[in-house]
Parts: C-alpha cells; structure tokens; sequence
C-alpha cells in the first residue's frame, strides 16, 4: 500500500513538473530525468532551459522531409534527413566562402539553362519562318515540334 502512495506522489510530482515545463520536448527532457532532479531546477532555470530548447527545434524548415528505408534482408533501418530554410545562423568565413562559390555555380547553371532555352526558341521561330541557314541541314527539333501538334 506504502508502494501506491510513493508512485501516486511521484506521478503527480512528475506531471506538476511536466505543466511547469510548457513545453513538450521540454517536458520529455524533464520527464526523462531522475523525478528529484527534474523538481529541483527554479523557475527561472526552467525558462532557460525553455529558450535553449526552442532554438533547437526543427520546425522553422520550408521543407522537411525525413524518409526511413527498410531492407527486409537487413536487421537495420535507414533514415535520410533533407532540410531547407532560411539559415539563421552567423557564417564562418569558409563556410561564407562556399556559400559564395555555390551561388556562382547556381547562378551560372541558370544562366546557361536560360541561354539554352533562348536559342531553342530562336531556333524554332526561325524554322516557323522557313528560314533555312545551311541548305539540307537540320536539328530535328523542328519536326518534333511540329509531329507534337499534328496528332
């Protein structure tokens, strides 16, 4: 009977603790504690540990995709974690340095897709005119262009 009261007390000491919290990962954090350590720490070091665990959170992602792949002749499973958002973080300067080198890569790869687009449309525009440059000569875009229409 003693063993009841002394869970009762420690459930309802764990769950106090827990509505103290405010918030979840907060209180799995708490709840995963010893319960005499969890209802020791102050209030004031229960909101520090509130403002350390909110800006850990992987909410804040405009996409969030997490996968697990399972191989039914493995005894493991694999997870891929793909994120992207705005980074809120201070660069270092290699990593600015990287950052500034991918942004020229990204930005050469769409002005050469865009260039790309460009001349295919010039080229089809010019066929649509008949213009021919080289006599008996031909890309073959044109007439995929035109068999894509004609069903």
């Amino acid at each position: 009977m003693s063993k009841s009261k002394t869970s009762d007390s420690s459930e309802e000491s764990g769950s106090e603790i827990i509505s103290k919290a405010g918030d979840p990962v907060l209180a799995r954090l708490l709840d995963s504690m010893e319960p005499s350590v969890a209802e020791s720490f102050t209030e004031e070091q229960l909101s520090a540990l509130r403002r350390v665990v909110q800006v850990r959170g992987w909410h804040g992602h405009s996409v969030d995709f997490r996968p697990t792949l399972i191989f039914p002749f493995l005894p493991w499973s694999f997870y891929m974690v793909l994120l992207f958002g705005r980074n809120r973080r201070a660069l270092s300067s290699s990593e600015q340095f990287v950052a500034g080198i991918m942004f020229l890569v990204l930005l050469s790869l769409m002005g050469l897709t865009a260039i790309g687009f460009v001349f295919i449309v010039l080229y089809l525009i010019k066929s649509a005119l008949g213009i021919d440059l080289f006599a008996d000569e031909s890309l073959g875009i044109w007439e995929e262009f035109k068999r894509l229409f004609d069903d």
